[in-house]
């Protein structure tokens, strides 16, 4: 295997009219004539540090690895190292971000890395493994399609899955290393994707080296957010190159000079370079003579040193973006060949400039920057508006990805008319390939050079408020809701009713609603009412009338109104029936059916989610029929069903090529169930991996509500509280207009007040909800229940809880029939009002799929209690034992602490055949991997488990058998091994 060198989309073409990506052998040293040292000196700890996050990743690990470090410190350099080192067992990919001010090409390294790896694979067999996907990722990629994909045969979902199925079907075949250098550089669409593979590549030998100049990333900007964001999910670890010490500065000053040095010239590099190795490249070639003042002068002391003609290529040649092509600088320097074959010889030579696959690039980022800084204004603006004037005349009447540097050089060349020509498209043909950051960023600076520009709508060929309009839904589809609705709000206020156009007036209105739903904040039902208006007056489009009215109804659904859900869920449907809409139809029926649930028409809600399943044509329709109906079933306990839908949503998602997008909210879907059920490994798996990071703050904040959950459950108190506390604010901002957000806030504040022995706080939040004036939900039925757990362990602590027994059967009692007298509420009577037979039956209920899991245990330990109080001990003492089995499988922190608590105070204990017998059966996989000697991660490998998940494995096998290390757990788990019952029973 050979190492392919993925640049980016580019401009610079050894003849074509679009530049390609660069692909072939990276080996620096023959790209020129000036090899700045034959050995990388000085980085060998760095160069293990990879090594091992390749081993790592070449056992089936995904692992990314960020390089990172200040200007010259040799991040390249080490990446190249390792690139050759193990281009003979594994394909490596490397793409270039490209330094474009604050506007950056869409997807800057990706697109060559992705055609490099089609490359290796093959059209044929790249096709057949990204399968539905193939259109999306035609949009990056023309070579994979026919002709270029219809834009509603594509989604920004299916084009995020297609390049994770395509990195994992390379990896199938062979180990894959994809290097993305200068991240400092990245755009905010590259940045997207990287975040998204980092989270969802869960499998494959695939590992993802990042290179970025620490002093180039600014605090709070998007790459900043990136690195803290993944560091903070450890999806990414961190290489921080440092300087070189003196005896390395040494052995490279002399490797460069070719002799020894003497103890001055030693002394005058090591304190003007300070042990940055490109520095002290630098440097090293000056010792002979006076060494130039400072260091922009010594970077350009090679410069200096040229004749006029290759001095003149160089100075053309920093003015590039990306890498140039013989036949573009030949254009841009006006030489004829033989004087520019001379000149490049000349820069080349000197160590200025290499040669990368007949493609000219500097040798290193500083050079390029040095040179260009020390144009006077004046010559950096013609050599821009030469760049532009080139590119245009290249790219007419032809598709091209140049937008980005057209706009950049436009800029530079301070021409603010065709700058702002060049921004607005650039941010359409991102748009076009779900770009949306890259997008946003030309929209803005196209807002910012409009105010330059007198005929700005002429040139731009859209008006100003247009240009919001686009950039809002833009903004709104980049994840970044606040400055969505802050260019909404500026849109809204240059609206002149009895000038706009009405159609666009009301979509700004819709518009800014939905930006204030996925804030959570209120204000977006007066909008819509405010649209509908204009609409039913000014537009006559029943298609937008049905949407608007479905949004309305939605949102009248959400805030608990639901007989007026179902009422304006009505009209829309008449309305879309007329307009031949069946998903706006399918969207009616959704709404309906769980207004119905919610009060308590639950068998009428059903048929209405039915309703929406067989109306729903398009894909959005029927994921939401989806997500909302395995919600629905959920909230109702129907937990198997509900994880059965989730399942088969799924598998659409995959057939739809957007597993790991859509799907995702799906699987969002299933946490809850399975929680519910005690699959707690599972459930922590998939927080981890978090799907749902950098999505809306709604969504945010419902995968909150269940790590809160989990926290509690493991009995991480104070991290539960953390995380409740952190996120208070938005709920109690959502809760205000969402009522389930509302709800999900007393779930957690519950769930903390259990998990840190606050048994009164947990009932007197689940009392004042039920004080509460708001509408009542399906969300309160869970919350009922527990309360029946929290009042039989306060009545055995001697409470009083005779008020909060009445005020929780009344809640209970006042739902509908529908709703009453299945096995929840068997369970919630003899937690109540407990007598023998009750808890027996009610014992015997909680076996079902269909009951919260943690009820096999208080049901347990309530009759256990009873067993005590009658004087039957031995009775006991068996339900109990059964009692802390089970909570130790479930890995309940609170449960396991109640059961040891009534035991110890009943003088009791579950006797266990040997200490291994207190083990769970995943516990003792664990403690067979200790003693083999494995590391967290490595016994998460074996198990298919995260590493989170081991780590309180670990911490219950230590407390469970009493030892404080790992060593003393293997010892034992030799001696259990010994007597043969280790692995067994």
């Amino acid at each position: 295997m050979s190492i392919a060198v993925a640049a980016q989309n580019g401009t610079a073409d050894r003849d074509a009219e679009r530049a390609p990506d660069v692909a072939g052998e990276w080996d620096h040293e023959s790209m020129h004539s000036f090899a700045p040292s034959q050995a990388m000196v000085g980085r060998d700890a760095d160069l293990a540090v990879v090594r091992r996050a390749f081993e790592g990743a070449a056992e089936g690990t995904p692992t990314a690895l960020l390089v990172e470090g200040e200007a010259g410190i040799g991040k390249s350099r080490l990446l190249r190292e390792f690139g050759a080192e193990v281009s003979a067992r594994a394909d490596v990919h490397v793409g270039w971000c490209l330094d474009l001010g604050a506007a950056r090409t869409p997807y800057g390294p990706l697109t060559g890395i992705l055609r490099s790896l089609v490359a290796r694979m093959g059209v044929d067999e790249a096709r057949t493994a990204v399968g539905v996907g193939t259109e999306a990722l035609g949009m990056l990629l023309p070579e994979l399609v026919s002709a270029p994909a219809e834009r509603e045969l594509t989604s920004p979902e299916r084009l995020r899955d297609a390049i994770a199925t395509l990195i994992e079907a390379a990896a199938a075949r062979a180990p894959q290393v994809l290097i993305v250098e200068d991240l400092h550089w990245a755009d905010e669409s590259t940045l997207a994707i990287l975040s998204f593979l980092l989270r969802t590549l869960t499998r494959g030998r695939v590992l993802v080296l990042l290179s970025c100049r620490s002093d180039d990333v600014r605090r709070g900007d998007a790459v900043s957010r990136f690195i803290a964001e993944a560091t903070r999910a450890r999806l990414l670890d961190r290489l921080d190159l440092q300087r070189l010490d003196a005896d390395a500065v040494r052995a490279l000053a002399e490797q460069i000079t070719g002799h020894p040095l003497s103890s001055a010239a030693l002394e005058r590099v090591r304190e003007r370079a300070e042990g940055v190795p490109f520095f002290v490249e630098e440097i090293a070639g000056c010792t002979a003579g006076p060494l130039p003042d400072g260091l922009r002068d010594i970077l350009l002391a090679r410069f200096d040193r040229l004749g006029d003609d290759a001095r003149r290529v160089v100075q053309v040649a920093s003015g590039a973006e990306r890498p140039l092509s013989h036949p573009l600088l030949t254009r841009l320097t006006g030489m004829d060949e033989v004087r520019l074959d001379e000149a490049l010889r000349e820069a080349a030579g000197s160590g200025i400039l290499v040669v990368v696959d007949d493609l000219y690039r500097f040798r290193h980022a500083l050079l390029r920057e040095a040179v260009h800084a020390d144009l006077l204004p004046g010559e950096r603006s013609r050599l821009h508006r030469s760049y532009a004037e080139t590119l245009e005349a290249r790219c007419e009447g032809t598709e091209s990805a140049d937008a980005a540097a057209l706009a950049y050089h436009w800029q530079l060349a301070q021409d603010d008319r065709r700058a702002l020509i060049a921004a607005v498209e650039a941010m359409r043909h991102a748009k076009a390939r779900y770009a949306f950051g890259s997008a946003a960023r030309f929209g803005e600076l196209a807002l910012e050079l409009w105010v330059q520009v007198s005929d700005a709508a002429d040139a731009a060929g859209l008006t100003r408020l247009e240009l919001l309009h686009q950039l809002g839904s833009i903004l709104r589809n980049a994840g970044d809701g606040e400055r969505a609705l802050a260019v909404s709000n500026l849109a809204l206020d240059d609206v002149d009713p009895e000038v706009v156009d009405p159609r666009l007036h009301a979509r700004l209105l819709r518009n800014k609603a939905l930006y204030l739903v996925n804030l959570g904040r209120a204000g977006a039902i007066p909008l819509l009412q405010q649209a509908l208006t204009i609409v039913e007056a000014d537009v006559g489009d029943e298609s937008l009338r049905a949407e608007l009215l479905n949004q309305l109804a939605s949102r009248r659904m959400i805030a608990g109104d639901r007989e007026d859900a179902i009422r304006i869920a009505d009209q829309a449907a008449e309305i879309a029936e007329r307009a031949g809409s069946n998903d706006q139809l399918s969207v009616a029926a959704n709404v309906r059916g769980g207004s119905r649930a919610h009060l308590g028409d639950v068998e009428g809600g059903i048929r209405e989610y039915a309703l929406a399943r067989d109306l729903a044509t398009g894909s959005t329709a029927e994921m939401r029929y989806r997500v909302n109906y395995s919600d629905l079933l959920g909230l109702l306990g129907r937990y198997q069903e509900a994880l059965e839908l989730a399942e088969e949503g799924l598998a659409r998602a995959r057939e739809l090529g957007v597993e790991r997008t859509s799907g995702s909210i799906m699987a969002q879907n299933m946490v809850v169930p399975l929680l519910e059920r005690g699959e707690i490994d599972r459930v922590e798996e998939m927080l981890a991996r978090d799907f749902m990071q950098g999505t809306l703050r709604v969504f945010r904040m419902y995968v909150t509500m269940t790590r809160v959950r989990v926290l509690a459950w493991r009995g991480r108190s104070d991290d539960a509280a953390e995380a409740m506390r952190e996120w208070l604010p938005a709920f109690e901002e959502t809760g205000a207009v969402e009522r389930q957000v509302w709800y999900d806030r007393v779930v957690m504040t519950v769930a903390v007040a259990e998990s840190a022995g606050d048994l009164r706080g947990a009932l007197a939040a689940i009392l004042a909800m039920l004080d509460d004036d708001g509408p009542v939900l399906l969300h309160q039925r869970r919350l009922l229940l527990q309360a029946g757990a929290i009042i039989a362990e306060l009545r055995a602590a001697g409470d009083d809880v005779g008020a909060a027994t009445r005020a929780v059967a009344e809640a209970w009692a006042g739902q509908s029939e529908q709703l009453r007298g299945d096995a929840w509420s068997t369970i919630l009577d003899a937690l109540l009002e407990p007598t023998a037979a009750g808890i027996d039956a009610a014992i015997a209920l909680t076996d079902g799929d269909d009951v919260p899991v943690i009820f096999r245990v208080v049901t347990r330990l309530e009759r256990a209690r009873m067993l005590v109080h009658d004087g039957d001990r031995g009775t006991a003492v068996t339900v109990l034992a059964d009692a802390e089995r089970i909570a130790d499988e479930l890995g309940h922190v609170q449960l396991q602490g109640d059961v040891a608590a009534f035991a110890t105070a009943a003088g009791l204990r579950a006797e266990a055949a040997d200490e291994s017998a207190l083990l769970t059966a995943r516990e003792r996989q664990v403690l067979a991997l200790i003693a083999e000697g494995l590391s967290n991660r490595q016994i998460g490998e074996r198990l298919f488990i995260s590493v989170k998940t081991v780590s309180v494995h670990v911490s219950a096998v230590l407390r469970k058998l009493g030892v404080g290390t790992r060593t003393e757990a293997a010892l034992a788990a030799r001696s259990f091994e010994a007597a043969g019952v280790a692995h067994g029973r």
